[in-house]
């Protein structure tokens, strides 16, 4: 049986990995050891971000909310309530837009809700 020399494979394997470790500090941009601990630990760390990143949108959309429905007497709580007690399904990125860009129409919907 013929020997097998995988020098093609591990140059290429090591290639990949200081490839996705570059920019990182001192050894673990450029040792193998290093560079694959940090590598998988970042990728949790961009992992959890991401799905911060969505918890924190939905914040910004609620704050939101809540600014342009104070002017109208209400609260942001009260008028998720009467949202749901009325049926009216909106999500919060919807009312959030809509409140933005298209605030006579969310006013005409407070006052619908009201």
């Amino acid at each position: 049986m013929p020997r097998v020399k995988r020098g093609t494979i591990h140059v290429k394997h090591r290639k990949n990995l200081l490839k996705r470790a570059k920019g990182f500090r001192l050894g673990r941009k450029n040792k193998m050891r290093l560079a694959r601990t940090a590598i998988t630990k970042a990728g949790v760390h961009a992992y959890t971000s991401r799905k911060l990143k969505k918890r924190q949108q939905r914040g910004i959309w609620n704050i939101s909310i809540n600014a342009a429905v104070r002017p109208n007497g209400l609260s942001y709580s009260q008028f998720i309530d009467k949202l749901k007690k009325k049926k009216i399904d909106l999500n919060r990125k919807t009312l959030s837009t809509l409140a933005k860009d298209y605030p006579e129409v969310f006013k005409k919907l407070v006052e619908a809700v009201k």
